[in-house]
């Protein structure tokens, strides 16, 4: 069986020698090429590696970031142009002197090149304006540089949960499609200098603070293959998301706290204040959903703190309504209060009516020293009278007065004497709890 292998390899390079020495190269031929670029293609064969059999090729790269276009949360991928060169030595290239050969990057196909792709790329293209960018020089001792200009749109895994005061680390991985590590190696040429224009870069929404590159190797089931690693880390700028969303939404909380200081008899004003920057608000967080992923498992600092100033929004709203309600209960009372009054005056001129509970529990009103006097005078008689009676049914009406007691009690939980009090409280607590959320929300995000 090895001997059949051995017999077709024979072959093959007895076939492509032939063919080197008919003097055509697939589409070249003795006109087109300079002699020293003849003198190198003769016997060459481009569908076998460098040191064949002779251990692995070791292959040299670098990169030139020249533009990150476009970063999408959406899609969560980035879209660079980067300048790749990779360099290699094929010692059936050697020619003598000191100098380079620079060739037409057309004369690609009679070379062989490293079959190196981005793995996590989702659509990529060579510059071809105005001819394909590859560029091929060839050095005396034999060594290659490739260099090439590609455009690709590259995947990047996001972490959004703390947007628009996230950090992205994406990287750019180099691999060997076909090569594994017992043909091909691959390596940095200088280290973490190998990768320029990533201190320069401008971008819209963010800065680069560092980058790293590293080797590793990617492990398939069809073997192990090299990769090279460059790693870079993105800071946004949340400067830009402060004016858009982060103030408008403080002033909107604090336009909502305007309603504090306007009569509670003015309710079409307070009314309209609370409604209309309900709807504000809900507006202002749609808004600052369209750039983002409409399905996703994150829950972002954006959303906290909108969610944080439509509470307390709403919370505004909703204590004018419980201020309205107390009021209107107050003045109900009041008006009771008022027609007993016009009852006595119109009644008997002493004045001589029992005392008349009010719906506020254990509070009387109290109409006229007569009627003080009245009613002591009525309450020691019916003491008296019913002596005996409560001797004989000492237990009756206890359980009844009990809960009696405990549900006046319960009530008066709910009772607010003072209506006015509610926006008096609301204008120091509202502030000062927004205040307290605030700090709490941005030590949280910017500094855990």
């Amino acid at each position: 069986m090895s001997a059949n292998l051995l017999l077709i390899i024979l072959l093959t390079f007895t076939q492509g020698s032939c063919a080197f020495h008919s003097n055509h190269w697939g589409e070249w031929n003795d006109s087109q090429l300079l002699p020293t670029i003849q003198k190198l293609m003769k016997g060459y064969n481009r569908y076998l590696r460098p040191n064949f059999n002779e251990g692995p090729v070791e292959i040299g790269m670098s990169l030139d970031i020249a533009s990150i276009d476009a970063i999408s949360e959406i899609n969560m991928d980035y879209t660079a142009t980067i300048f790749l060169r990779q360099r290699w030595r094929d010692a059936r290239l050697m020619f003598p002197g000191n100098e380079s050969v620079s060739v037409d990057g057309r004369l690609v196909s009679l070379l062989w090149i490293p079959d190196t792709f981005i793995p996590d790329s989702k659509r990529s293209f060579l510059h071809d304006v105005t001819v394909e960018n590859r560029l091929i020089r060839i050095f005396s001792n034999g060594t290659v540089l490739y260099a090439l200009r590609i455009t690709a749109t590259i995947a990047c895994n996001m972490d959004l949960t703390k947007y628009p005061m996230d950090r992205q680390v994406c990287t750019l991985q180099l691999e060997s499609w076909g090569y594994n590590l017992q043909d091909v190696v691959f390596y940095w040429t200088r280290g973490n200098d190998s990768v320029k224009g990533l201190n320069t870069l401008r971008l819209a929404q963010y800065s680069v603070e560092s980058y790293y590159t590293s080797v590793s190797e990617a492990v398939y089931e069809t073997g192990n293959y090299p990769k090279l690693v460059l790693h870079f880390a993105l800071r946004r700028n949340v400067l830009f998301f402060i004016l858009e969303t982060y103030v408008p939404s403080i002033l909107l909380v604090v336009l909502s706290w305007v309603s504090f200081w306007i009569s509670q008899s003015s309710v079409p004003a307070r009314t309209c204040i609370g409604v209309t920057t309900v709807l504000t608000m809900t507006t202002l967080m749609m808004g600052a959903r369209t750039s983002l992923p409409n399905a996703n498992c994150f829950i972002k600092a954006i959303d906290v703190y909108l969610g944080i100033c439509f509470t307390f929004i709403f919370g505004a709203l909703l204590e004018y309504a419980c201020a309205h309600f107390y009021t209107m209960q107050h003045q109900t009372i009041e008006d009771l209060y008022r027609d007993l009054l016009r009852e006595l005056s119109e009644s008997n001129g002493n004045g001589s009516i029992p005392i008349v509970n009010s719906s506020q529990p254990n509070q009387s009103v109290e109409i006229g020293s007569t009627a003080e006097d009245s009613t002591e005078q009525s309450a020691s008689s019916d003491t008296k009278n019913h002596t005996g009676t409560k001797e004989k049914a000492p237990n009756q009406g206890c359980g009844l007065s009990s809960v009696r007691d405990a549900s006046r009690k319960a009530a008066s939980v709910f009772i607010v004497e003072n209506p006015h009090n509610i926006d008096r409280y609301a204008r120091t607590v509202f502030p000062t709890a927004f205040l307290f959320v605030n700090i709490l929300y941005w030590l949280y995000y910017l500094f855990l």
